[in-house]
């Protein structure tokens, strides 16, 4: 495997890439692009198939490998801070993360976690499957893809105050190939992200009486209003687009969200930024609302 390897997803799949990288027990640094079209064409290995001819945009997602095992990974679409990690996975309440955001926002990952677990605030064992779980989260998403430039760089490591697990990277390809098949469904049930979420106006009694919703669930639900698209609430939520996928399928199952397509393009720029998704109303009242339709199925 050459020191700086490049191609696109399409060419050469994440599954391929990791494989690669797990028989030769590389170290270095996989960064995936967002892909920008040149307008021009790429004429394939037979030469009558073409195909559009890309080439890296904005850096969407970063995995480090150590001796062939993942060991980190970050996105641009979610916060890599690990106060935003800890409460992500749940082991800080909405307060803590505020109050902890705010004073320790200039502390290093390591840091941070000294911090907090000599505070007793969370565990060492805590701090640690909460960076695993993000790592295998994006890692699995990324698996998803199919057609982004990607580059290796060999020998590259994350910031050296970043908080790493050592994680099989044999157990992640076979867990996200597993993953990968239940996905191409949620794709299919959720093809456009652009899509809005609202509630119907009246609930299925007969699915309220048996639902349990999950911590991301009622998250989810605190930023529909009608008017917010699923690609928003999952950046509001720092959650990929496999998860985002995961959890609003299940509200769709359960009745409690209906879909609305998207009477516009898509929003972007500034209007797309996390600080222009708010809820329609106080998310404690929208929760109550469902809580009580719950109740009174």
């Amino acid at each position: 495997m050459p020191r700086q390897l490049k191609g696109t997803l399409e060419d050469l799949h994440t599954t391929q890439l990791f494989h690669l990288i797990n028989l030769t027990k590389k170290t270095g640094m996989l960064h995936v692009y967002d892909g920008v079209a040149t307008g021009r064409e790429i004429i394939m290995g037979d030469g009558e198939t073409k195909r559009p001819e890309v080439v890296p945009g904005k850096e969407r997602i970063r995995i480090a490998f150590r001796e062939g095992k993942l060991i980190h990974a970050t996105s641009g679409e979610q916060d890599s801070h690990l106060s935003s990690v800890l409460h992500k996975s749940g082991k800080l309440t909405d307060e803590q993360y505020r109050v902890i955001r705010q004073k320790a926002a200039n502390y290093s990952d390591r840091a941070l976690a000294l911090l907090l677990i000599n505070a007793n605030y969370v565990t060492q064992n805590e701090v640690v499957q909460s960076v695993q779980q993000q790592t295998l989260g994006i890692v699995y998403d990324v698996m998803t893809w199919s057609k982004e430039p990607f580059a290796f760089e060999e020998g590259e490591q994350p910031p050296g105050d970043r908080i790493t697990v050592p994680i099989d990277l044999g157990e992640v390809i076979r867990e996200g190939t597993r993953i990968n098949t239940n996905v191409k469904g949620l794709t299919e049930l959720l093809p456009n992200l652009d899509f809005r979420l609202k509630f119907p106006d009246s609930a299925p009694t007969d699915k309220l009486k048996h639902t349990k919703l999950t911590r991301e669930e009622w998250q989810v639900l605190g930023y529909v209003t009608g008017q917010n698209s699923i690609r928003q609430i999952a950046k509001v939520c720092s959650m990929n687009d496999t998860e985002i996928r995961q959890w609003v399928s299940g509200l769709l199952n359960s009745g409690l969200v209906e879909l609305v397509k998207p009477a516009s393009a898509p929003v972007t720029g500034k209007e797309g930024r996390k600080a222009q998704i708010k809820p329609q109303q106080p998310q404690r009242e929208m929760i109550d609302r469902i809580i009580n339709r719950i109740k009174n199925a």
